[in-house]
Parts: structure tokens; C-alpha cells; sequence
């Protein structure tokens, strides 16, 4: 029986994996940010909508689109996300507000709009939910704030909900991540090798992250589940950053910023 999906961020990454799984036995609804993409998404067999998350009005125009073609959702897999990096006391606060908008709200707002519909939400967080990653905290905070936001939807209502926090995965978010922040990483006083360092580990990561396959036969794998958990993370890192996020803080923190010293001693 044919099943019904929609994805934010269909267009590489995690949710370009889900669309090449699910397309060919389903009816999925792929968002895309970026017109060049339409024919592709046409030619996997999919129904591209047009969705920008920083975009309040597209969204409520995405979700029209998407009504009138269904009344049944049987699973919304919300995945679109950026990274904000920097330097928290030198990062415009527009910036961090963006980081929340793409992150946080717009997924929250387009889920809203299709609500009653939707049998299962599936949300692509982050080990950066844990909240043990100095350069990326307002990345860390959205999808911190994701988790809670969506966890007190499931608590309130019958809408089940669940987080998928990956660990570092091999994808084109990376050097999109690199282009996003040049600006912080060009113009970061008193912090110069710090942002050296995340440059070349985030280009490491696009090469030697997790396989992306993974995180989708883990997504498959909760979709075909009556009752998921609520949370799940994928690789040893995210394994990892959850044990640590259950130290004591100031534990957290002292283990945290060695770990850092250790990697920017070592880092030519």
C-alpha cells in the first residue's frame, strides 16, 4: 500500500537519500529552495513544492499546495537546517535569530499548517542537541530547541513525534557550512586559529562523516515502527555526545574545552 511522505530539504544530503528510498512505491512531496532542481525532483518521480524556511509566506503557501493535493499525511520528515558558526560574543544577533528561524520555528510553523494530517513527524536534529560544541551554539540551541518544542507537541496531543540526532555525516552541509560563515570565520579577532580549525574539520567531516545511507535505513527503519521511541541517535560520535551531556556541567565543560586545547595544540 502506498504511503505518503513529505520532506523539507529534499534536495541533497538525508533527505535526497529519502526521496531515491521512497519515491519509487510512494507518493512523496519533495521541498526545494532552489528552482534548478524541479526537473530532477520531476524525473525521481516525486511532487516538488516550492519551500523557504526563512520565508514565513512560502511556507504557508507550501502547505496550501500540499492540502489540496492530500488529506493524508502518513509521515512528515522535517530535515531542511544550516549551521550558524562563530564566535558567540562577536555574532550579530541577527545572525543567531536566522539560525532559529531556518532551524526551530519554520519546521514548527509548516508542521502547525498541516496538522490534523500527519501520522508521524520525523525531525532531523543532531548530536549538537546535547549541547557540548563550542563554535556552533546557536546551531546547538535551535535544535535543542526543536527536540523540546516537538517532544511537548507529542505530550500534548496524539501526534507522534521523533528526533533522529546524527553524528557527524558525510554531506554537502559542510562546505555549504564553510560559505554560510566565511564571514565569521574572515573577521574573528583573538580567535583566528580557533576558526582555522573548524574550517578544516568541516571539510574533513564532509569527507569521513557517516555514510549517509545509515541515517536513512535508520529512518526507514522508525517509519516502519508502530510505537518508535521518541529519540534515536546514529553514530559513535552522537553516542558519545550523549553520554557526555549527562555529566555534570561543569564536568561537561572542563572535559570539553581540554578535549578543544588538546585538537588546537595538535592543529598546524
Amino acid at each position: 500500500m502506498k504511503k505518503t511522505y513529505v520532506i523539507t530539504g529534499s534536495t541533497s544530503g538525508i533527505g535526497r537519500k529519502l526521496l531515491e528510498r521512497f519515491a519509487s512505491q510512494n507518493i512523496v512531496f519533495a521541498g526545494y529552495r532552489n528552482e534548478k532542481y524541479v526537473e530532477e525532483l520531476e524525473k525521481i518521480g516525486v511532487i516538488p513544492f516550492y519551500i523557504d524556511m526563512e520565508k514565513p509566506e512560502s511556507i504557508g503557501k507550501a502547505a496550501e499546495f500540499i492540502k489540496s493535493k492530500t488529506d493524508k499525511i502518513d509521515t512528515l520528515i522535517n530535515v531542511a537546517g544550516c549551521v550558524a558558526a562563530g564566535v558567540i560574543e562577536q555574532m550579530p544577533i541577527d545572525k543567531i535569530k536566522r539560525q532559529f528561524e531556518v532551524n526551530t520555528f519554520s519546521h514548527l510553523d509548516f508542521t502547525q499548517k498541516l496538522l490534523p494530517n500527519i501520522g508521524k513527524i520525523i525531525n532531523i536534529s543532531s548530536m549538537a542537541s546535547f549541547g557540548v560544541f563550542p563554535f556552533v551554539g546557536p546551531y546547538c540551541a535551535s535544535k535543542r530547541a526543536l527536540d523540546i518544542l516537538f517532544n511537548s507537541m507529542s505530550l500534548e496531543s496524539n501526534v507522534k513525534v521523533v528526533s533522529v540526532k546524527p553524528g557527524v555525516i558525510a554531506t554537502p552541509l559542510w562546505e555549504k557550512s564553510i560559505e554560510l560563515n566565511k564571514d565569521a570565520i574572515n573577521d574573528c579577532k583573538n580567535y583566528e586559529k580557533q576558526m582555522q580549525y573548524m574550517v578544516s574539520n568541516a571539510k574533513r567531516n564532509g569527507e569521513k562523516g557517516l555514510d549517509v545511507n545509515k541515517v536513512a535505513d535508520l529512518i526507514i527503519k522508525i517509519d516502519n515502527m508502530k510505537n518508535p521511541k521518541p529519540s534515536y541517535t546514529v553514530g559513535c560520535d552522537a553516542i558519545v555526545a550523549q553520554i557526555v551531556s549527562k555529566l555534570p556541567f561543569d564536568l561537561q565543560n572542563r572535559l570539553v574545552k581540554f578535549t578543544l586545547k588538546c585538537k588546537l595544540n595538535s592543529f598546524v
